[in-house]
């Protein structure tokens, strides 16, 4: 049996297809969903989401949003989200290199907090590139 997902973003339907597993990463640490998954929400955190479908992994990196799972129905609503294959790896390495930087000199809360942030996104689109 498969899963039937949907992530989908402000201005873009980014994903709509079935899956056989899905992997994200959720604000309490990352979660499995296969077939008959029970029902859930979920705030997602920003990091990678893995899908398996076809008999391949495909990866994309959603910034924070939710996700909802009943009846082998599977809705991400994210704040923006880029597919690994739109994800050029030297530039997001570059972005992940200056972010990591950045956040090591940041001085006072609300740029800590800034640079923190930077660096998170940086890391998760680095990690998305990286995971096909």
């Amino acid at each position: 049996m498969v899963l039937n997902l949907r992530v989908m973003a402000p201005n873009r339907m980014v994903w709509n297809s079935e899956a056989w597993e899905i992997v994200s990463s959720t604000n309490s640490g990352q979660i499995g969903i296969l077939s008959n998954h029970a029902p859930l929400l979920t705030a997602l955190d920003m990091g990678v989401l893995k899908i398996r479908h076809d008999g391949q992994w495909s990866a994309m990196a959603p910034m924070g949003g939710f996700a909802m799972i009943e009846n082998n129905q599977v809705t991400i609503l994210v704040n923006e989200a880029e597919r690994a294959t739109e994800i050029d790896p030297d530039e997001a390495l570059r972005a992940f290199q200056m972010a990591q930087a950045d956040s090591a000199k940041a001085k006072g809360k609300k740029r800590v907090i800034e640079a923190n942030l930077t660096f998170k996104r940086a890391k998760a689109r680095l990690e998305a590139s990286n995971a096909t």
